[in-house]
């Protein structure tokens, strides 16, 4: 399955022009330190464009600013991430801090200058906990999220020589994970276009649609699925935001995983599919399975509502039913179960439940049941 080639053009206004100073180390001029939006000196001093690798960024060298958030684009490319008040706001990249002071209406503000030639703002913050000049890592608590007078938000941006860009270019919204491309920043007049182009091949195309796939054991015994190859489209997590209450295994042997948000949350299909259950089933409650494809399963469980009906075919992201506590539950959430040929086994194997995303692994699939993960380096 071959995928269209996406490219994605937008452009950057350049607001007015700093002095010609170029940092040195952590020291930015006056206006660098006062205003949210102004052009990076030296970014296009050696050439009119250049380029950011996110094909092969390595493991802690991003972080989405806050993993347990719910992100909503605004008009003027400002991502609103809603989360409860009080909760640590991570830094995107490693970076040096440009600005951290109260400006105006976006409350206290932090700014961060990256290596690659990318700015960030964190905005409305309850405190600021870092210092003009000082070098953070991605991943490092750098606020308190605080409000914007109606919800607990951290309003985020990312920027380009001063201009805002649509997160979207580089952000999947749904997973919260970068995307995997090469970003080309090209300066044009008083204008930088930013161009994102991934890099797709016959490997990045794989779904777990029963509908789409043949059996892969009626001539071998083992299969190698490279969770990596599963596209954007066709994964997620089935509970954006939430955290884990119950792990797999343990004492009393869980079945699966309990991950709580909040009472009636959306929860999304892991995979594509095909429902085989959806009604009640005696303590999990209201309960769906779905089948996948290689002979996978997910099964959900304590839902207040069912959305979806037997015999349905569902896509991955599909909203499915709502978080509830039918059956043997003492809370709101959703107790998660992933199957492999008839057989329970730990959904951490597929799913990394910190950040949302998909193990950087290589599934081993045998046709008796067994699974074997190798993990990425």
């Amino acid at each position: 399955m071959n995928r269209t080639r996406l490219r994605t053009i937008i452009t950057v206004f350049i607001v007015a022009s700093a002095s010609a100073f170029t940092p040195v180390k952590n020291l930015f001029t006056a206006a660098e330190q006062q205003q949210i939006s102004i052009v990076t000196p030296g970014l296009f001093s050696q050439s009119d464009a250049f380029t950011i690798d996110f094909n092969h960024l390595p493991p802690g060298e991003y972080s989405f600013p806050l993993p347990v958030g719910k992100a909503q684009l605004r008009h003027d490319n400002i991502l609103a991430i809603t989360t409860k008040k009080g909760d640590a706001i991570k830094a995107m990249f490693d970076g040096t801090v440009r600005l951290s002071r109260r400006q105006g209406d976006y409350g206290n503000v932090i700014v961060i200058r990256h290596k690659n030639g990318l700015e960030t703002m964190y905005a409305n913050n309850a405190e600021n906990l870092v210092n003009v000049g000082q070098h953070v890592a991605a991943g490092q608590t750098i606020a308190i999220v605080g409000d914007d007078g109606k919800q607990a938000v951290c309003n985020f941006a990312i920027m380009v020589n001063g201009g805002k860009i649509n997160p979207h270019i580089l952000l999947n919204m749904r997973n919260h994970q970068l995307r995997r491309q090469t970003l080309l920043c090209k300066k044009n007049g008083n204008t930088v276009d930013v161009t994102g182009s991934s890099k797709t091949s016959e490997k990045e195309s794989v779904s777990l649609d029963p509908e789409e796939n043949e059996d892969p054991f009626q001539d071998n015994a083992t299969f190698r699925l490279d969770l990596e190859a599963i596209s954007e489209e066709h994964w997620s997590y089935p509970l954006p935001g939430s955290h884990v209450i119950s792990p797999f295994g343990g004492r009393r042997g869980h079945s699966g995983v309990d991950i709580k948000t909040k009472p009636n949350d959306n929860i999304l299909a892991a995979f594509d599919g095909v429902v085989t259950r959806s009604g009640p089933y005696f303590g999990y409650g209201n309960c769906i399975v779905i089948r996948h494809a290689f002979g996978f399963e997910t099964l959900y469980s304590h839902q207040s509502k069912n959305l979806v009906k037997v015999g349905q075919h569902v896509k991955a992201g599909q909203v499915i039913g709502l978080t509830g506590r039918t059956g043997r539950a003492t809370t709101e959430h959703l107790h998660f179960e992933t199957h492999f040929r008839g057989r329970n086994f730990n959904p951490e194997q597929l799913f990394d439940h910190t950040k949302k995303s998909l193990q950087a692994a290589t599934l081993t699939l045998s046709k008796n049941g067994r699974i074997q993960s190798t993990r990425h380096r």
